[in-house]
């Protein structure tokens, strides 16, 4: 298994590159290119293993719920024409994540454990416990940040400091639920329950539109419906559908990105068994069966399929 761990093309008529923790992004004047790569981050930090057919998950993931929410938001995505490569229109992004929770947990649960009652700007109910449904979902939106850590900001800070006017931030926060509670539904036909997830959006020519991924791994957290209650209950954790399962592991070896600290050795069979779960991942969330691209250089295989697909992605 070839996994990606970057790549270095050079496109016709491209006008620029970025590369994040996980996609390599190529700049067009009106498009752009985002190849999934098979990197994994946790708490910040891009581990050095790349994990065979993570980019495959998230890119067809992504694209899965793009198609699928449509309806509710226009959203960036022109075309996939490769395992790996999502096309679509360039945007100028909104400086925050628009964070959408459901139940009480994760930083949430933290924040709240340690005596916070407002997230956010957004007032929480006392007597609340670890995962806990919330009344009603909730946005606590965060800053985007291209390096370190986001940080938790109101929607009065947001509107304060015109970090989005108040006209699109309505947008964001409508569009936001509206695609929350779509998520809460298809995730429970598969047994699932979608506690929390972000959302990014863009603006082309005046028009909002949604940017990046959606309902993946990686940007959101599900727990399996027919234990909830009875776990809840019991006061044990509950069991999750998420990369939890990789900063646990991080957590138990003595790392979560503070300085001094370093990355423990990453197993070939451990590697193996995060590429295991990530396709167990995109099979219980979609309900599709994961095909795996084995192409011999899935380096050349990609930059064949984006060359052949940017003659023809209008």
């Amino acid at each position: 298994m070839n996994a990606i761990q970057e790549t270095n093309f050079q496109f016709p008529g491209q006008t620029g590159f970025y590369r994040g923790k996980v996609r390599d992004v190529y700049a067009f004047p009106d498009k752009l290119v985002m190849i999934a790569s098979d990197r994994i981050s946790a708490f910040d930090v891009v581990l050095p293993r790349p994990i065979p057919f993570k980019g495959q998950v998230l890119n067809q993931t992504a694209e899965y719920f793009l198609r699928a929410t449509s309806d509710i938001v226009p959203n960036w995505l022109l075309a996939a024409p490769d395992p790996n490569v999502s096309i679509g229109l360039k945007c100028e992004p909104y400086a925050v994540e628009m964070v959408v929770r459901g139940y009480l947990a994760g930083h949430a649960w933290r924040e709240y454990r340690d005596g916070h009652r407002i997230l956010c700007g957004v007032a929480l109910p006392d007597g609340l416990h670890e995962n806990d449904r919330l009344p009603t979902p909730i946005v606590t939106p965060s800053t985007k940040a291209h390096e370190g850590h986001d940080e938790d900001i109101s929607r009065d800070e947001i509107l304060e400091r015109g970090i989005v006017q108040e006209s699109d931030y309505v947008q964001l926060e409508q569009y936001a639920l509206a695609l929350f509670a779509r998520g809460t539904e298809m995730a429970a036909s598969q047994g699932l329950i979608l506690v929390d997830t972000k959302y990014e959006f863009g603006n082309l020519n005046g028009k909002v539109y949604l940017i990046d991924e959606v309902h993946t791994p990686d940007s959101s957290r599900y727990f399996y419906a027919d234990t909830y209650e009875q776990k809840q209950q019991a006061g044990e954790s509950q069991k999750q559908l998420s990369k939890e399962f990789v900063r646990e592991w991080l957590i138990a070896n003595g790392f979560q990105g503070k300085t001094g600290q370093s990355v423990p050795v990453m197993s070939d069979e451990w590697v193996n068994q995060i590429s295991k779960r990530y396709i167990e991942l995109f099979e219980t969330v979609t309900g599709q069966s994961f095909q795996p691209d084995n192409a011999a250089d899935p380096l050349v295989r990609i930059e064949n399929n984006i060359l052949q697909a940017l003659t023809n992605v209008e």
